[in-house]
């Protein structure tokens, strides 16, 4: 899968809304997304969250995982990644999770899950979004992820990239 530049300027709510078209588009459950304005990135997820009232959660090393769109929500026992990652493997609903602040080494553990959560079936429209990922994860995921990365500087002109037409 190749990597898709997708524009992002904070002061346009538009560019957010692409973003997060691309990353509900994507082949895979896993998407990597690269940012250059990883807070304005995520006040437009929380935006678009609380307009559309699509369910959106971001997940931190610090606070565990909770919703974007009602700020004070949070998912009990989720502060450690592999129980987000369980929570969000077994949940039956639509979900777009944000992962940010991931450190490696990944346990074996949750390593298989995200792993698991790239392979799910297309009937579940899950997608788990992990911002700025480090790139030995990265290449590590290879394939089974969608690159995405969202850069204002980049021009907007399609490209053919092995038979796919790209951003």
């Amino acid at each position: 899968m190749g990597t898709m530049i997708l524009p992002l300027d904070a002061a346009s709510p538009q560019a957010g809304a692409e973003v997060f078209e691309q990353i509900l588009g994507a082949s895979s459950g896993l998407v990597l997304l690269q940012s250059d304005d990883c807070p304005g990135l995520l006040e437009q997820f929380r935006s678009i969250a609380r307009h559309t009232g699509q369910a959106v959660y971001l997940w931190q090393p610090d606070t565990g995982l909770g919703s974007m769109r009602d700020a004070h929500v949070r998912v009990p026992d989720c502060q450690r990644l592999g129980n987000a990652l369980r929570f969000m493997q077994q949940s039956l609903h639509f979900g777009v999770y944000v992962l940010v602040g991931l450190e490696l080494p990944l346990s074996a553990m949750d390593d298989t899950l995200l792993r698991q959560l790239a392979r799910m079936p297309q009937g579940h429209l899950r997608r788990v979004v992990l911002v700025n990922a480090p790139p030995a994860l990265a290449d590590h995921l290879g394939t089974l992820a969608v690159h995405l990365h969202s850069d204002d500087s980049s021009p907007r002109r399609l490209r053919l990239r092995d038979g796919r037409w790209l951003l």
